[in-house]
Formats: C-alpha cells, sequence, structure tokens
C-alpha cells in the first residue's frame, strides 16, 4: 500500500487501516428449519455459538445489513425479512469503541443451501432448543467464572448477547 507521501507502508499499518471503528449497530437473523435454529460457531471474537449477525456499517439500512450477512455468514438468499424486536445491549466486539450495539433482530426466510463462511466460522448447523439449553448452560457457566477464557475459545457455548436475546424472545 502507498501512502500520500510514496512510501511503502509496513503490512502491520495496513492491517490497521483496515480495522473498522465499531458502528454500535447490528443485526442478527433467526433461520429455522422444522424446529430447528440456524447457529453458527464464531472463529474470531466473540466466541461462541450465534444466530447469523453482523454490523450495519456500509450495507446502508439495517434490512440490507441483515441480506448480506446472511448471504455472507451461511450462503443462503433471504427471500423473507420481518423485524421481531430491536434494542441496545452491552455487548463487545473486537473493534475499537465497540462495547454496546443497537440490534434490530429479524425472523428470516431463506432458500438455498448451508455454504458457511470459512473465514468466519468453524461450523454452520441446525440446532434444536434442547441443544441450545446444553450451549446455554456452558454459557452461564462461562459467565460464572466457572470456564476459563482458553477452554471457552476450543469449545464455547451460547455468545452472551444471544443468551439475553433467546431469553427475552422466549425461545429458551
Amino acid at each position: 500500500m502507498e501512502t500520500s507521501r510514496g512510501s511503502k507502508m509496513t503490512e502491520s499499518k495496513e492491517q490497521e487501516v483496515k480495522i473498522k471503528n465499531c458502528d454500535n449497530k447490528s443485526v442478527g437473523m433467526l433461520i429455522w428449519k422444522d424446529d430447528k435454529l440456524l447457529l453458527i460457531e464464531r472463529m474470531k471474537f466473540p466466541f461462541g455459538f450465534a444466530v447469523p449477525a453482523g454490523h450495519v456499517d456500509d450495507h446502508g439500512s439495517f434490512e440490507d445489513a441483515a441480506k448480506e450477512e446472511v448471504q455472507e455468514e451461511v450462503g443462503f438468499e433471504v427471500t423473507n425479512l420481518k423485524l421481531i424486536t430491536e434494542g441496545r445491549k452491552e455487548n463487545i466486539c473486537r473493534r475499537p469503541g465497540g462495547s454496546w450495539h443497537y440490534w434490530k433482530i429479524y425472523q428470516v426466510e431463506t432458500k438455498g443451501e448451508i455454504k458457511r463462511s470459512e473465514d468466519e466460522t468453524k461450523q454452520a448447523g441446525w440446532f434444536s432448543i434442547d441443544q441450545i439449553r446444553v450451549l446455554t448452560q456452558r454459557t452461564k457457566k462461562y459467565l460464572n467464572g466457572e470456564i476459563p477464557e482458553k477452554k471457552w475459545q476450543e469449545s464455547p457455548g451460547l455468545e452472551p448477547v444471544w443468551l439475553e436475546w433467546f431469553n427475552e424472545l422466549n425461545i429458551l
């Protein structure tokens, strides 16, 4: 990468430039198949299982971000998008300034097959309510300090912000 003075930037400087500040606006998409919910396991912080989600950033609107994040993270085409709740959560992301987010959560209908992002996810799949409850118990132990960070990263539960949303939405 060239600077305005024409000198080469170091690779770490290049990476620094690419880090976006948090816009504090996020979307989360609930995608159901029969009685199972699509979850991904995040490869990057914040670690844990979550529904497809992401920042609004330069996607334009919350709705556009929702459609593009579903495509990016799990490869589905969105056929219907319905806002089911919204609100502010104190949840940390990896970006500077990302200590809270204003969320819009959507019920989403899709078409296609799962094609997970290999850059952002360790896995993606359909989880029953009972399987989600098992992940929830692991999250509660983590939040109580019973699971160290390294063990959490290796084998996480539900991402803490989704524990909050799932409780509010009466999914658990």
